[in-house]
């Protein structure tokens, strides 16, 4: 397995950022052709989600539907006040993984894979296994 990592940065609280290309680029630069890519983030109050890439609507609407779904409550304990985030993580996920053909990633015309900052802004790492074969 080759493991690569990527640094992200964010400057607002929640955000979605497409990191597509940059899964692409370090599959080219390491020459797979076919195989399994896996993000992952080792972080707590972030996620890793596919989702569509064409309409800046959808990731409005995706922040949007996040604040509604977890809001910041005064009933939270976690001293750090960012229990919202931490759910919100659980929920998206921590991690994807997409099939790889002819040095390619085979996501669909409208996908692309979405680092989402849920207690920014933050320096973020997004670490990178591919598996050949």
């Amino acid at each position: 397995m080759i493991i690569r990592k990527l640094d992200i940065s964010t400057d607002k609280h929640k955000q979605m950022k497409d990191i597509t290309h940059l899964i692409q680029r370090i599959i080219t630069e390491e020459k797979v052709q076919d195989g399994i890519v896996t993000v992952f983030i080792p972080h707590t109050t972030a996620g890793i989600t596919i989702n569509e890439n064409a309409d800046p609507d959808v990731v409005h609407d995706l922040l949007h539907s996040f604040k509604v779904i977890s809001p910041i409550r005064p009933e939270f304990r976690h001293l750090e006040g960012n229990s919202d985030a931490h759910l919100l993580s659980t929920l998206v996920g921590a991690d994807c993984r997409v099939l790889i053909e002819n040095g390619r990633l085979l996501l669909g015309t409208w996908q692309s894979i979405w680092f989402c900052e849920f207690d920014g802004p933050r320096n973020r790492k997004v670490i990178v296994g591919l598996s050949e074969g």
